[in-house]
């Protein structure tokens, strides 16, 4: 799984770099630096989409490796008896003295106090 890591990391970088020197609305990376058809030639634009379809298909494939190995093989640390230990029991706790309180029933008000 480290290798498959390794290519995924990789990917992730290759991705980015290559959405970001794609000339879209905003002009892309490559505007600020120069223009990526000086650099690799007229067809960039078909190259471009070419290697990110390439790239996503590759990110989303170690993605789902990831995901299927995950499921699989991850158990949960409680489903392991040798890892619990034996809690000792809580020792018993003083008795606390109850405490009765009376609630009454609300009273009316009297003429005197409304006024």
């Amino acid at each position: 799984m480290g290798f498959i890591l390794v290519i995924h990391v990789i990917v992730c970088v290759l991705l980015v770099i290559t959405i970001l020197m794609q000339a879209g609305r905003g002009g892309g990376l490559t505007e600020t630096f120069q223009s990526a058809e000086s650099m690799f030639g007229t067809q960039t634009n078909a190259f471009m989409v070419r290697l990110t379809t390439i790239l996503a298909v590759i990110f989303i494939s170690t993605s789902l490796l990831f995901a299927f190995q995950s499921s699989k093989g991850a158990q949960s640390l409680m489903a392991n008896k040798k890892l619990l230990t034996k809690v000792p029991p809580a020792k018993a706790k003083e008795a606390e003295p109850e405490v009765n309180i009376k609630v009454e029933a609300p009273k009316p008000m009297s003429n005197a106090a409304t006024k």
